[in-house]
């Protein structure tokens, strides 16, 4: 069992790390550490990138620090395989049902960003590695997905510190390299055109995350092989199809809680295709309003 549920949260950080760029802070931080802006303040793209990198995988360490204490733990409740197996299944259908807006039903999301005005206060080292550590850390900043707690239960789960360790590290290093997407758009219109087509990404990621996810739940079943288990996932699975074949019923407005859209960027993209200046701060960040829903934020 430890070996089955290894591998699906690895798979599961994978998913949730990239899904996770289309949070408002990953758009902020892809409309903030750029070549254009980086040049236009007069620092080094290069650097404040690779930093930023670094503050991420020391932000995923230490997610990964805190998951490896809960495996710790739960090695010592000495749950049986099947006990595991059956939470493990329950949390991935849950996380599936959440990002999939079965009945309108979501988990609860973090919805705080990271601050702005560390761009105008500190040195580009300061705020590439702090921006990276909080949003390499998972829970700190707006949670997009319940794939990110998701792997949490699951790397608890596996009973293992040191592949609990590795899965939230490697988390981290995932969020962080994608501050590279930008890399090589030194124009404003290249900057823009990026934004609008990674918008546009959106929705096929968020289905994907979904297959993940439910593709856990499945896998681990049937690795149980438990007639009991399979006959949960099959239920839920139904449950999920007669949600989504009712919000289609005509007449009938769709549950806007399971819309998981990105921040559209057309605004934030713009802005920091111009770069920020002496005479702007904080031009480049602060995408959404902090106090902002996903919803509103469609």
């Amino acid at each position: 069992m430890t070996l089955c549920l290894s591998i699906m949260a690895t798979l599961v950080a994978i998913a949730a790390a990239a899904r996770s760029t289309w949070s408002p802070c990953g758009l902020s931080m892809l409309s903030s550490i750029t070549p254009v802006s980086e040049r236009a303040k007069g620092n080094s793209y290069r650097s404040t990138a690779a930093w930023f990198v670094l503050g991420s995988t020391l932000g995923g360490a230490t997610l990964g620090t805190a998951m490896a204490a809960t495996a710790a733990a739960t090695h010592r409740l000495g749950l049986p395989p099947t006990g595991t197996g059956v939470v493990a299944v329950a949390a991935a259908l849950v996380a599936a049902g959440s990002d999939a807006g079965v009945f309108g039903l979501r988990v609860p999301i973090h919805r705080r960003q990271v601050n702005e005005r560390w761009l105008d206060r500190y040195r580009p080292w300061v705020y590439g590695a702090g921006f990276g550590w909080q949003i390499g850390s998972g829970l700190t900043t707006y949670i997009t997905t319940a794939a990110v707690y998701l792997m949490v239960v699951l790397g608890a789960l596996t009973v293992n510190p040191a592949v609990a360790l590795g899965v939230g590290t490697g988390f981290g290093i995932l969020r962080g390299l994608a501050v590279l997407l930008t890399r090589r758009l030194t124009a404003p219109t290249e900057l823009r055109t990026f934004h609008r087509r990674f918008d546009q990404a959106g929705p096929a990621m968020n289905r994907l995350v979904i297959a993940v996810e439910s593709g856990t739940a499945v896998v681990v079943a049937l690795y149980l092989r438990s007639p009991i288990a399979l006959a949960v996932v099959g239920i839920a699975f139904g449950v999920s199809f007669a949600s989504l074949i009712s919000a289609k019923v005509p007449g009938r407005a769709p549950s806007r809680a399971g819309v998981v859209r990105a921040t559209a960027p057309s605004t934030a993209s713009t802005q920091a295709s111009r770069g920020p200046t002496r005479h702007q701060p904080n031009s480049t960040l602060g995408l959404v309003d902090h106090g902002r829903s996903p919803a509103s934020a469609e």
